[in-house]
This record gives structure tokens, sequence and C-alpha cells, in this order.
């Protein structure tokens, strides 16, 4: 099983996606585990009592001047500490199986290889930025690769963090019933059809392909491969 552990302050972010669909299915079926760290559990109260919202604040200002707040260090040190720990890695040697990730515009292009490469590990982390990002001695403390998920800026990493683990867990052996199902790994065309034949709307007739109605599978993997290009 693929343990997911989701550092970020907005962990109800991840709820209706994560329980939906095929990653509902992982989970309930045990293929993966997602958990959730919130570095505001992790501030020291200043005082006895629960601590107020202001209390549990984790942004301060940044050093050198410059817009915005920036997440800071201690509190998501702890969170992933926690995170380390409640993994099934049990020695400090632990990079060959744990694997920490950082969502960033400049990171490492996400792509199929990518994710392909990130199911070998037992546990991911992933660490959500917010603001103007984190505290840069977090990557000091842990030794973790940066990964966007495309040439844009986005407010958090969670949307991130969603994306890699939906493209992580697909291609966790069972998740999909079938290894084939993977787009990827076989051969699929741009346009795909199916029933009925014809599809008649407003005074037009849509009709699928001949080809694919041919039976002649040589020539329909063929066709579908031009229809990619």
């Amino acid at each position: 099983m693929t343990t997911f552990h989701v550092i970020t302050l907005f962990p109800e972010s991840l709820e209706s996606y994560l329980g939906a669909s095929i990653v509902k299915r992982a989970v309930e079926d045990g293929k993966i585990a997602v958990r959730t760290y919130n570095p505001r559990d992790f501030v020291v109260a200043k005082k006895k009592g629960k601590p107020t919202y202001t209390e549990r604040r984790v942004d301060d200002r940044p050093y050198g001047g410059g817009p915005g707040m920036v997440i800071e260090a201690l509190p998501v040190m702890k969170a992933i500490d926690k995170a380390i720990k409640k993994s099934k890695v049990k020695s400090q040697n632990y990079k060959s199986k744990l694997k920490i990730i950082f969502f960033s515009p400049s990171g490492r292009q996400f792509t199929n290889k990518l994710a392909d490469s990130f199911k070998k590990y037992t546990d991911i982390v992933l660490v959500c930025g917010r603001y103007e990002g984190i505290d840069a001695r977090i990557k000091k403390a842990f030794p973790m690769v940066d990964v966007s998920v495309g040439p844009y800026t986005l407010t958090g990493g969670e949307l991130p963090a969603m994306i890699l683990i939906d493209a992580v867990t697909r291609r966790i052996p069972g998740v999909l019933g079938h290894d084939s199902s993977v787009e990827e790994r076989r051969v699929a065309g741009r346009d795909v059809y199916t029933r009925p034949e014809v599809v008649e709307f407003k005074g037009n007739k849509y009709r699928v392909p001949k080809i694919l109605l041919s039976g002649h599978h040589a020539k329909m993997d063929e066709w579908k491969l031009k229809g990619k290009k």
C-alpha cells in the first residue's frame, strides 16, 4: 500500500476529490491511504488552553522585505517529522522508500514518467505551500524534490497534490482493474466513440467512423495512431 502524507493548511480542500471515483475505491480497497497534517496543529501555544486562530498562525513577513507572507519553518518541519514517524519506514535511512515533494512553479515538470517513478515508494510526503512560499530552511532539514504540475502559478499546493495522488494511484497495480486501462500504455486515439452508431441532433447525423466498425484491429490501431499526431 502507498500512503500519501499531505502537509497542508487546508486539509478540507482535499476531501471532495479524495472521496470520489477511482481514488475513493483505491482507499477502500487498501491500495492507498491519504493522511493530512496541518502545520497549525504544531504551533506551540503561548499560554494554557486551546490556542486562538491568531495564535495558530504559521505565516510571517519575509526577511529582506518583499510582498506577501511566508510560511514559517518550525510548524512545517514538525508536520513533516510527524508524517515520517507515521510512515511504514522505521529507520533513519528512509530515502529509498519515502519521498518528500514540494510543489513549486520552478520545479521539475510532472509527467507520466515521473508518476511511474513515484509509485515505487511506500510513503510520499506532499508539502503544499501557500502565500509567497515556505521558509527555505525546511528544505535544508529534509531532502525533497521540487515538482511543478504546469507552467503556471496556483494559490497553493493542494491542487497539485491531488493531481499527483491521482496520477500515481492509477498506476498502482490493481487500482484500474487492468494495466491496459492506463491510456499511455496502449494504443489510444485522440477521438473515441460509443453507442449508438448514429447520433441525430438538430437535423444532423453524426456517425462513428467506419474503420472502428470493421473489426480489423491492425487498421483500427493505425487509425488511432494517426489521430494522435
